[in-house]
């Protein structure tokens, strides 16, 4: 593989957004090899689970002058997960957005690095074809749009994944991916995406052996169980009345949903670059919480406001998606957002069994539930002979077209039936 010819001025340092996976791996020598720069790679903790002293060993011995582990678990939950719990966001009414919230607090940990260490340049291992690419850059032009980016895989000529582990082979890199599996995957404390291998020629049900959060909903246990989950102000705060943290209260939800199936999602979904993918995705814990977020909602949220969120949530699942994090419509539908989450506070107790939800309670100090009107026994706060003056109002428009129409009609046929003697005179 040649060095690149470039005109640009020489790379000296470049910030490398590192995993450890295929991708990144063989990345660190490729920067050396075809820049001649030093490369420092950060690895963001966001609940990979990864083992990162291991990890950080294997960038240093694969040609890393320095490695940068950042623990942003809390970051990730409280600033971005919660906001898009709180938001309703779901993007095409399936996708949790897992990868797509981990992207942006990433990158933003790898710009932070960048600048402190004087790089000239950010490097990332996102494919050509993909919505990472998208991320990460937009992110980097709202942070530090003077930094130059590297993207190798709009530059190599590696054009496969069997491409890339040749090249791993060739420069003694290790690597966890093998040619018996191929799936492509991403993990954190939100979820795990499997794409690739398999998924890419088939779209049925994915295989079994792509799963590894939850079990298998036939397998799960036969008795259903119950779990309540507590918000204040739109926060998650509690599991079964117990208030957790916010990096326990996931892995206990992830825990639970998980043995009993329940986060399974299998999505042909359009990537933001315009073509279709096909993808599985394993939310536990956030199939929950939305799933009681909404419900709290309900209950606490007026009609037309609680109708409008549903229009939000669709654009800021959108703009998540899209890699727009950083920009001023999302900080301006954030501050939507949190004035509808004020009074969502209560309690929703959720039934789990072999992969469904369902609701079981739903209490809120908040609740705009009233039995008083609401219910068939009639009280004092509603009287029913004020619908009829609220339909006419309401109906005067539709009665007033119905009245034109029949009117229009009335004097259409008449000028036919005028047309027709003058026609045919007797």
């Amino acid at each position: 593989m040649t060095v690149i010819e470039r005109s640009v001025p020489r790379i000296r340092r470049v910030v490398l957004a590192y995993s450890g996976g295929l991708d990144t791996s063989i990345i660190i020598p490729w920067l050396r090899e075809n820049y001649g720069c030093e490369v420092y790679a950060m690895a963001g903790d966001v609940g990979q689970g990864e083992d990162y002293q291991a990890l950080k060993q294997k960038a240093l011995k694969t040609g890393a002058a320095k490695v940068f582990v950042e623990d942003l678990r809390e970051e990730f939950i409280t600033g971005y997960l919660w906001k898009a719990v709180q938001a309703g966001a779901i993007y095409e009414g399936k996708y949790l957005l897992g990868t797509s919230l981990a992207r942006p607090v990433l990158a933003k940990r790898q710009v932070e690095v960048a600048l402190a260490q004087g790089a000239d340049a950010l490097a990332h291992g996102c494919t050509g074809k993909g919505n990472d690419q998208v991320r990460f850059e937009l992110a980097y032009k709202a942070l530090a749009p003077h930094l130059k980016v590297i993207a190798p895989w709009r530059e190599w000529s590696i054009k496969s994944r069997e491409d890339a582990l040749e090249y791993a082979r060739r420069h003694n890199v290790p690597v966890p991916v093998t040619k018996k599996d191929l799936y492509s995957r991403d993990q954190n404390i939100w979820h795990l995406s499997h794409e690739g291998g398999p998924l890419e020629s088939q779209l049925g049900e994915p295989p079994e052996d792509a799963w590894k959060l939850t079990v298998n909903p036939r397998r799960a246990p036969d008795s259903e169980t119950t779990v309540t989950i507590g918000f204040e102000g739109g926060v998650p705060v509690s599991v079964n009345r117990r208030r957790l943290a916010p990096l326990r209260l996931l892995q206990t939800l992830n825990r639970i949903a998980g043995e009993h199936g329940v986060g399974r999602t299998d999505i042909v979904e359009n990537r933001f670059v315009g073509m279709k993918s096909h993808g599985a995705y394993e939310t536990p814990a956030g199939t929950l919480l939305h799933a009681a977020h909404h419900e709290l909602e309900t209950l606490c949220l007026d009609r037309d406001t609680l109708h409008y969120k549903q229009q939000v949530a669709l654009r800021y699942a959108e703009l998540v998606y899209y890699g727009q994090w950083f920009t001023p419509l999302r900080e301006a539908l954030d501050s939507f957002v949190q004035t509808t989450q004020r009074y969502v506070t209560g309690e929703i107790v959720l039934g789990l069994w072999k992969g469904l939800v369902r609701v079981l309670d739903r209490r809120s100090p908040y609740s705009l539930y009233d039995t008083s009107i609401a219910g068939f026994t009639m009280g004092s706060d509603y009287d029913q002979r004020d619908a009829a003056g609220f339909i006419n109002l309401v109906g005067l428009p539709i009665r007033l077209l119905a009245a034109k129409h029949r009117e229009a009609g009335r004097g259409g046929r008449r000028r036919k039936a005028a047309a027709s003697r003058r026609r045919n005179p007797e």
